[in-house]
């Protein structure tokens, strides 16, 4: 393989991981500089929350999810890093281009571009890690790249909301979108790709299985399907409420969004950062001895974070509610990592990005898709009784159906997990 480093070192490995969690920070720097908009752009088009929640869901959704799969199968067979680094060109240019926006199937149309381009990241990122690092340290490695995910929020709420209170919403989508497009050509001419199969002394042999293979030996592992699903209904809860807890806090208690900003960035970046790494740390540790504990560990999560929601909707006041975000940030984020990490310990070598990529594909279809759009319509629906207060409501009923949900889901994914790995190899 063309740009394949035979042996990396272990500062070369590291310095990988962190330019990967870099690539994802600013994934999700330009996904949700839109939430910090929100409020801006209901005024701006004169939008309902279900349109609202089409554009943070749906909308960037659609390609995002479908173009997962072809790309994830692509990266099983070529340069993983070159791939990563077009990506991040395309979904940084079309953030930038979301700024000329006059209308708002316009801004649609570019959010479409945004998912088209972030498809690239995630499964040959996920690929990449797993030949970096061995099993027994790949959630931990997994849960330093998601952190990216908590940095990318934190920027976006504290950049955007200044920017966009004090210059103008069109100018924060600049802001964001523009330094992506040195970061691609950091990535290109810095990051080595690791030979498959590295980080555990295996070596991919044969030919590349279908895609369909790939899937029937998936559909044969409960805990994959118990797992991923109930990935998708905490992804469903997180993304409801990372692009509405904005315009919850903008309507109940007439916050303006440069001090929301201010206050729920550091929140989402530290405590939701603490809760990724800390997710995958736990997993490595509790499956030193048993997977199913970390599995249980995650639904047990799960409930506390639906009980601390529940709390937080409720508040009488912004600061309460603020306080009361301070740990469901942290523990609504400790099912990614040994999530994505366990996937990539279920299958073959070759398997690997297009597992990531189906896995990807239903948590986000779950998640992503549907967790916004499904969010705002309730909140239309609730609007002609709560009024401005719907919203709240409306992520109210989300946090307390989804989450224990997703804790059933888990505790079922751990009765079969061990069992399941013991048949990762079958088919290298």
């Amino acid at each position: 393989m063309t740009g394949v480093a035979p042996s990396i070192s272990a500062g070369a490995r590291r310095y990988a991981l962190v330019m990967l969690a870099i690539v994802y920070m600013f994934n999700f720097v330009d996904r949700q500089i839109l939430a910090i908009l929100l409020p801006a752009l209901r005024d701006e088009f004169q939008v309902s929350d279900a349109w609202l929640g089409f554009l943070t869901g749906p909308a960037f959704a659609m390609f995002y999810i479908v173009l997962g799969i072809p790309i994830a199968r692509y990266a099983d067979r070529h340069n993983r890093r070159n791939l990563i680094a077009l990506a991040v060109a395309v979904w940084s240019g079309m953030t930038a281009l979301s700024g000329l926006a006059v209308n708002f199937v316009q801004l649609a149309l570019a959010r479409v571009g945004v998912g088209v381009g972030e498809a690239g990241c995630s499964p040959p990122a996920h690929s990449m890690i797993a030949d970096y690092y061995p099993p027994e340290q790949r959630s931990t490695a997994m849960g330093v790249y998601t952190i990216g995910i908590s940095a990318g929020i934190m920027l976006a709420y504290m950049a955007g909301g200044w920017v966009a209170q004090n210059i103008g919403w069109r100018e924060a989508f600049f802001v964001v979108g523009a330094p992506g497009l040195v970061l691609a050509l950091i990535v290109r001419l810095t990051v080595k790709e690791p030979e498959r199969g590295q980080s555990e002394g295996r070596e991919a042999t044969g030919a590349r299985p279908p895609w369909r293979e790939t899937l029937r030996a998936l559909w044969t592992r409960p805990s994959f399907v118990h797992m991923t699903i109930a990935a998708g209904m905490s992804s469903f809860v997180g993304y409801s409420v990372i692009n509405f807890l904005p315009s919850f806090l903008v309507r109940s208690f007439g916050m303006d969004v440069a001090t929301l900003g201010l206050w729920l960035g550091p929140i989402l970046g530290i405590a939701g950062g603490a809760g990724f790494f800390l997710g995958g740390y736990i997993a490595d540790h509790l499956g030193q001895t048993s997977h199913r504990k970390a599995l249980t560990f995650i639904g047990l999560t799960a409930l506390l974070t639906a009980v601390l929601y529940a709390l937080m909707f409720n508040a009488g006041s912004w600061r309460t509610a603020i306080l009361l975000f301070i740990i469901p940030a942290c523990t609504a984020n400790v099912y990614l990592a040994p999530v994505l990490a366990q996937a990539q310990s279920l299958v073959s070598l070759r398997m690997r990005a297009v597992t990531s990529a189906l896995a990807l594909l239903i948590i986000n279809v779950i998640g992503l898709l549907l967790g916004p759009q499904v969010t705002g319509i309730v909140s239309t629906l609730l609007e002609p009784q709560f009024g401005e207060e719907a919203i709240r409501y409306s992520l109210l009923i989300v946090t307390s159906v989804m989450l224990p949900w997703a804790a059933y889901h888990y505790i079922r994914a751990g009765k079969s997990i061990d069992a399941d790995l013991a048949r990762a190899t079958e088919h290298d």
